[in-house]
C-alpha cells in the first residue's frame, strides 16, 4: 500500500496543503469562538466525516493505479473533503462577513465534489465489469468442464497444452520445467485389482501427488497411468529434487484392497526436460514422453499381505 501511495503523493500534499491553508488563512483573518458558543455535536458530525472521507481517499489512492478513474475518485474525494473541513473551522472560528471563500468552499465544493465522485463512480463500475468478463473468460477457458478429467478431477491434455501456453506467454524469460510421471506396472496390477480399483488407485496417487507439489505447479492427467506436471520459473535440476519427493511419496503409499485387506505399493516412473528457446507445447510433451518411454520399468507393484 505504502508503494502505491507514493505514485499519488502529489495528489495528497495538494489536498492536504489546501486544508493547512485554509486553516491559516482562518487564523489570520477571523477571531476565535469563545467555549461556550461551539457547537460540538457539529465538531462531532462535520469534524467526524471530514476524518472519514480522509480515510477513503488514502484507502483508493492506496489501492489504485494512476488513471482517469483514480484522479475522477480522488478530486471529488478531496473537494469533499476541503468543504467538511472549511465547515468544520467556522465551529471555532468566525470570519468576517466579507470573505467569500469561506462560503465558496463551504458551498461549492461538496456538490461539485458529490458530482466528480458520483461520474468517477459510474466510470469505476464499468472497469470493473470489464475486470469481471476478463476473469470469466479466463475461468471458463481454463476451468471448463470439458477441460476436466472425469476419473481424478485434474486438468486433461488440452488442458496442459493450454497451461504450457500460457506459461510461455506470461513468463517467456523464466525457466519452465514439464515432467511426466507414469504409475510403474499398472497394467499388471490392474489385472490383479480390477478395474475398479484401479480407478481408485489412481485417484489417491493423483491426491497424494496434489499433497507433494508447490502451490503454482500444474498437475494433469495426460493419459491412462502417466501424468504431467507443469513447475513455472523451475530449472530441471530444481524439479529433479522435487520429482524425487513426489516419486518417495507415492512409494510409501499403502493401498490397501480386499478383505482381507492386501497392500499395494506403487513406483513411478519419471522424465522431465526444461523449457528450450522457441519450443512450443507440442514440441516440449513430446521430448518429455520419448525421455519416459526410454525409461526402465524395473519391478513396480509389490504386494505384502
Amino acid at each position: 500500500m505504502l508503494t502505491t501511495l507514493r505514485l499519488h503523493q502529489h495528489k495528497l500534499l495538494l489536498i492536504f496543503g489546501l486544508a493547512v491553508s485554509s486553516l491559516l488563512a482562518c487564523v489570520v483573518i477571523g477571531d476565535a469562538k469563545q467555549w461556550r458558543e461551539i457547537d460540538w455535536l457539529d465538531v462531532l458530525g462535520e469534524g467526524g466525516s471530514a476524518v472519514a472521507i480522509a480515510v477513503w481517499m488514502v484507502l483508493i489512492l492506496g489501492s489504485r493505479p494512476a488513471g482517469r478513474v483514480t484522479d475522477l475518485l480522488t478530486l471529488g474525494l478531496g473537494l469533499m473533503f476541503l468543504a467538511m473541513w472549511q465547515d468544520n473551522l467556522d465551529e471555532f472560528i468566525r470570519l468576517p462577513s466579507e470573505q467569500w471563500w469561506d462560503h465558496w468552499l463551504e458551498s461549492v465544493a461538496m456538490p461539485v465534489g458529490i458530482g466528480l465522485l458520483t461520474y468517477g463512480l459510474f466510470h469505476w463500475h464499468r472497469e470493473q465489469l470489464s475486470i469481471n468478463r476478463q476473469l470469466q473468460k479466463r475461468e471458463a477457458l481454463f476451468r471448463e468442464h470439458r477441460f476436466i478429467d472425469g476419473l481424478t478431477q485434474l486438468g486433461r491434455a488440452d488442458y496442459l497444452k493450454r497451461q504450457l501456453q500460457l506459461q510461455f506467454n506470461k513468463n517467456p524469460q523464466q525457466p519452465l520445467t514439464l515432467a511426466m510421471v507414469e504409475v510403474a506396472g499398472y497394467r499388471n496390477c490392474l489385472r490383479r485389482i480390477g478395474h475398479r480399483e484401479g480407478d481408485r488407485l489412481l485417484r489417491e496417487i493423483a491426491e497424494i501427488m496434489l499433497l507433494n507439489v508447490r502451490p503454482q505447479d500444474v498437475i494433469c492427467r495426460y493419459s491412462g497411468e502417466r501424468f504431467a506436471i507443469v513447475m513455472p520459473s523451475t530449472s530441471e535440476a530444481q524439479a529433479d529434487r522435487l520429482l524425487q519427493e513426489v516419486a518417495a511419496a507415492v512409494r510409501h503409499f499403502a493401498f490397501k484392497t480386499g478383505s482381507p485387506s492386501v497392500t499395494h505399493f506403487q513406483q513411478l516412473v519419471l522424465s522431465s526436460a526444461e523449457c528450450g528457446q522457441a519450443m512450443d507445447a507440442d514440441h516440449l510433451i513430446a521430448r518429455v514422453n520419448r525421455g519416459l518411454q526410454s525409461q526402465p520399468d524395473g519391478l513396480a507393484v509389490n504386494r505384502v499381505a
